[in-house]
């Protein structure tokens, strides 16, 4: 019964690590987006995208709120805006 144990943990391992590296990829497709955006380069873009890749939901959720803000945004828009910017962090 244990020898079975160790595939279907071994699948489960590989099936997650599938999912986080699709997900990492994604995010740094998105940082990769922004620092273009932002025309960084050089030291500046390396910095933007080490800060850009490691943040967490908290600073995702915080950078957000501030962009929305310095755009005024309310209600609706506000809603629209907060979900594709924390979609794209």
């Amino acid at each position: 019964m244990k020898k079975l144990h160790l595939p279907l943990l071994l699948i489960a391992l590989f099936a997650a690590s599938q999912g986080f590296a699709a997900t990492q990829q994604e995010k740094m497709k998105t940082c990769n987006a922004d620092a273009t955006a932002k025309a960084l380069k050089g030291d500046e873009r390396k910095a933007f995208m080490s800060k850009c890749l490691s943040m967490t939901q908290q600073e995702r959720m915080t950078a957000c709120n501030k962009d929305a803000s310095e755009k005024a945004l309310k209600g609706d828009e506000r809603k629209a805006f907060m979900s594709q910017c924390l979609k794209k962090h």
